[in-house]
């Protein structure tokens, strides 16, 4: 994954609005953060999580456990990065019943996580997202992660829930740009204020970014800088 410059979790200029993408699952869990800052969309990081117990301890292995683990590393990447907005993939296909119930499961802990640290909440289709990245709702997995990289640069993707993850936080950025700049609906108003929230409250310091990430525990430490939880 990549790997990250000291002062990546730092948010650029007051104008720059963070963007925290999540493509949820029930075993692995895609995530992706990009800055907006005018016309530009710059990459900050990405990675797949794994929220499958690690042993093959029967009493570990609930799917209250991997929902625990999933809000955990969300309030790390939360807490580190310091997105205004959570941009999170809608749940609209699953193989059976029993899927569909814990993919709703694993959203529904995003969710969660994003209201309880004040983000604002975007969500939108897996059609939704392709069209706005590719022109076409139906492009495959391998065509919204090569417009991704063009978008940002090339990148390395270990899972489709890492690209995917990407597209859905640049989707909701090129959603904002166009607001505001043509200025239609709520949309536009909605993004110049979290232009002066930015300005007024999320000033990070570098010292503080260092502060939050040498509290965490040091495996969890280095696998954020490498992109991967566990």
């Amino acid at each position: 994954m990549t790997v990250l410059s000291p002062d990546s979790t730092i948010l650029k200029t007051p104008q720059t609005i963070r963007i925290l993408g999540i493509d949820p699952g029930s075993r692995f869990v895609g995530f992706g953060c990009v800055d907006i800052e005018g016309k530009s969309i710059r990459h900050v990081i990405h990675g797949t999580w794994k929220i499958l117990p690690e042993t093959d301890d029967i009493h570990d292995a609930g799917f209250e456990k991997r929902l625990l683990r999933l809000y955990e590393h969300l309030q790390d990447v939360i807490r580190a990065y310091r997105p205004q907005i959570l941009a999170i993939e809608k749940v609209f296909f699953a193989k059976n019943v029993s899927s569909a119930l814990k993919l709703g499961h694993a959203r529904g802990i995003v969710l969660l996580a994003g209201a309880e640290n004040g983000l604002e909440i975007a969500e939108y289709s897996p059609t939704e997202i392709k069209s706005a990245l590719t022109g076409s709702g139906r492009s495959e997995k391998s065509a919204v992660a090569k417009f991704v990289e063009w978008t940002i640069g090339e990148q390395e993707f270990k899972t489709w829930d890492a690209s995917d993850a990407l597209a859905v936080a640049i989707a909701h950025g090129r959603t904002l740009q166009t607001a505001i700049k043509t200025g239609k609906s709520g949309a536009g108003l909605r993004a110049q204020e979290l232009f002066k929230k930015v300005s007024q409250k999320r000033k990070l310091s570098l010292a503080e970014s260092v502060g939050h990430r040498s509290n965490l525990k040091p495996a969890r430490r280095t696998n954020l800088k490498k992109g991967m939880l566990k």
